[in-house]
């Protein structure tokens, strides 16, 4: 975690999602300004989107990882790197399959798109494969790892309800009503916690590698 090589490969990524964080920012802000809202409700907005908070997140962690000194803090620990892996794992797995092609995009849109459903996700991942530590998670992580996308569905529903905007289309209660949403929810929920325990599994198998091949 340490190495030069491991702080340039999060310094990068830390670039690329804190950039791509900012530009949709302000491409929403400035839409939602330029339809007579408040720059307070295009923030509010933007960042009621699980993809941004993932990003943003992915971009403070790997700024961490990036710093010389101690590689132990919170955000450089096993068990953090992890969870944030499945979190941008899960963004751009479900916005491949579910989201892709749903709103026509032109310009520096189509690249923060890019930046933050594909290149994100696919160098953190990259990065946990290459850099953080393995054998040190537990089968009980994926159940706390749980807690944040659990805490955003709450979050999303609430915030739909206030102001009848609901973010992504499988959780559009108007249209498909509490019962579908919530089982979407549930689903989702699911996915997350497969992918936590195969991120266990790989990490307990590429520990076990390590350690027969010293």
């Amino acid at each position: 975690m340490s190495t030069s090589a491991s702080r340039l490969a999060a310094a990068l990524i830390a670039c690329v999602a804190a950039l791509s964080v900012v530009l949709r920012v302000w491409i929403v802000v400035s839409g939602v300004m330029a339809g007579g809202r408040s720059f307070l409700d295009g923030l509010v907005l933007v960042f009621s989107y699980f993809t941004i908070q993932t990003n943003a997140i992915v971009a403070v962690v790997a700024a961490a990882c990036a710093l010389p000194g101690r590689p132990d803090g919170f955000l450089a620990r096993p068990q953090t790197l992890a969870a944030v892996t499945v979190y941008i794992v899960i963004v751009g797995v479900i916005y491949a399959v579910l989201l892709a092609g749903l709103r026509q995009l032109t310009g520096l849109a189509v690249i923060v798109d890019i930046g933050l459903h594909r290149v994100v996700p696919v160098l953190f991942t990259l990065y946990w494969l290459a850099f953080a530590p393995k054998g040190r998670l537990t089968w009980r992580d994926p159940l706390v790892w749980l807690i944040f996308p659990a805490l955003y569905v709450v979050y999303s529903l609430i915030y739909g309800a206030l102001t009848s905007r609901y973010l992504y289309p499988f959780a559009n209660v108007p249209v498909l009503g509490y019962p579908r949403a919530l089982g979407n929810a549930g689903l989702i929920l699911l996915a997350f916690y497969i992918l936590g325990l195969a991120i266990v599994t790989l990490d307990r198998i590429w520990a076990r590698k390590s350690l027969s091949g010293a």
